[in-house]
């Protein structure tokens, strides 16, 4: 199945924008212990499925009619030294919602590549292109960094056979 690589970003920047990033309604899970939220428009699915709170693995998936066609796998989360300042982490949260609000059609994986807003400053490092990439994201307060997470995905390839 040939995916147009330019759909596929516009739709994840929507996608994005619409779930985490925006405060989307979370759906009943398929893992139980998930936090799950998903978007649809026309033939493309995307759900965004992770665990945790201080530090939260997950996964995205896109899905164009039926077939899984690209994935993200991120982890991290809060520096181990602010684990239990709930607080502080939903500060920071919502923090990283305004950066991941602003990802872009170029580069649909998270945020931009800087962000600074009051004493908040998001940096964005990744390599590669919608088909293959890895990156990494930090957030530090008043200099000091507070967050950082991995990620890495692209483009699902199926045997033609299968």
């Amino acid at each position: 199945m040939d995916i147009n690589l330019k759909q596929l970003a516009k739709f994840l920047v929507a996608a994005k924008k619409q779930t985490y990033a925006g405060d989307g309604k979370e759906i009943k899970a398929q893992r139980p212990g998930f936090k799950e939220l998903e978007f649809k428009q026309g033939d493309w699915y995307y759900r965004d499925s992770y665990v945790g709170f201080f530090f939260a693995p997950g996964q995205e998936i896109v899905r164009y009619k039926g077939k899984p066609i690209w994935a993200m796998a991120y982890s991290g989360g809060m520096k181990q030294k602010y684990h239990g300042n709930t607080k502080f982490a939903i500060e920071v949260f919502d923090f990283l919602k305004k950066a991941l609000s602003r990802l872009v059609v170029a580069r649909p994986f998270r945020g931009p590549k800087r962000l600074k807003i009051g004493n908040f400053l998001y940096v964005n490092n990744s390599k590669g292109n919608i088909k293959d990439f890895s990156g990494e994201e930090k957030i530090f307060y008043k200099n000091k960094e507070v967050f950082r997470q991995y990620y890495i995905g692209g483009l699902i390839i199926s045997n033609k056979a299968a």
